[in-house]
């Protein structure tokens, strides 16, 4: 297949990028720097500059692939305090590469991140959130459910929902290292309350094989997981990062969150226990990478650097 991938050159594309090419598909790179440019080339995809702002040649570079992985998000917004504004640019983009793919008649795939802990923040705790669940409506859910009705245009479409901790050497930006990064900062590894609220996480190499999945066989309208710890308790994930810095690890009280997590504080007391067993039945997709402890405890997210 011809894939347009967007983010190409981000922590999820640096992984999706070589299993697409792995499995024989051709795959071309939204780049919109010079540096992102070198980076998708250096991967072996072409490189088509732009932006999510973009949305002409992002309906152009939809209209001429055979599928389209949506990878990439204004994730600086975030910590900007712009979040909404790039949740509007997300939707948009999503909406003028589905446009396209609807119009070539054919059920084209189009396969987009998206997030569990919307469920959390949808009201499913207690038990684990299925692929089966969904939130009505929100910054980010409304992008995911109007994925999931392009089925209804004829388009082959899929949401795959990320774990917050999405882990790997390949992880420099994410919320694992800003954990650490916390602790740094801090002189202590840091856990909300009692720590016995729960994250589920995922090896960035077993989220890049479940988008190909997705891509190739993927039912038009499906949810999925890429999730592998169904959900560790913020107190052990804590203590990992502890161990590995040679800080204590404690409890922050509830008034000195925001402080300590900053822009994940509205996050982090989430308990956002995830399934993943009906993703793995329908793709047959099984986690083959070490899981969220493992990989802390394998050192790499302390390795000093490459100036």
């Amino acid at each position: 297949m011809r894939v347009f991938v967007t983010g190409a050159s981000g922590h999820l594309g640096s992984a999706v990028i070589p299993e697409l090419l792995a499995a024989g598909h051709h795959v071309t790179g939204l780049a919109r720097s010079d540096s992102s440019a070198a980076a998708v080339a250096a991967l072996g995809a072409e490189v088509r500059r732009g932006d999510l702002d973009d949305l002409d040649g992002l309906r152009e570079a939809a209209a001429s692939a055979d599928g389209v992985i949506h990878l990439a998000f204004k994730h600086e917004a975030m910590r900007s305090g712009a979040f909404l504004d790039a949740v509007d640019a997300d939707r948009h983009a999503v909406e003028a590469m589905g446009d396209a793919l609807a119009g070539s008649g054919t059920g084209k795939p189009l396969v987009i991140a998206s997030g569990t802990l919307m469920l959390a923040l949808g009201g499913i705790s207690g038990r684990a959130g299925t692929e089966a669940d969904f939130v009505p409506s929100g910054p980010r859910i409304d992008t995911e459910n109007a994925v999931i009705a392009m089925a209804e245009r004829g388009v082959r479409s899929s949401a795959v929902r990320l774990p917050p901790l999405v882990h790997s050497d390949l992880d420099h930006h994410g919320f694992t290292p800003a954990l650490i990064g916390f602790a740094r900062a801090k002189g202590y590894s840091g856990y909300p309350g009692d720590g016995a609220n729960r994250w589920p996480a995922g090896h960035t190499l077993d989220a890049a094989r479940l988008f190909r999945l997705a891509l190739e066989k993927a039912p038009a309208g499906s949810r999925l997981h890429a999730v592998g710890d169904e959900g560790i308790p913020l107190r052990e994930i804590a203590e990992a990062i502890a161990r590995n810095l040679d800080v204590p690890a404690k409890s922050v009280p509830g008034k000195e969150v925001p402080d300590y997590f900053q822009f994940l504080a509205t996050f982090i007391g989430l308990d956002n226990l995830t399934s993943s067993a009906r993703t793995r039945e329908l793709l047959g997709w099984e986690p083959a990478h070490p899981g969220l402890i493992a990989d802390i405890d394998a050192g790499h997210y302390f390795a000093p650097k490459a100036s």
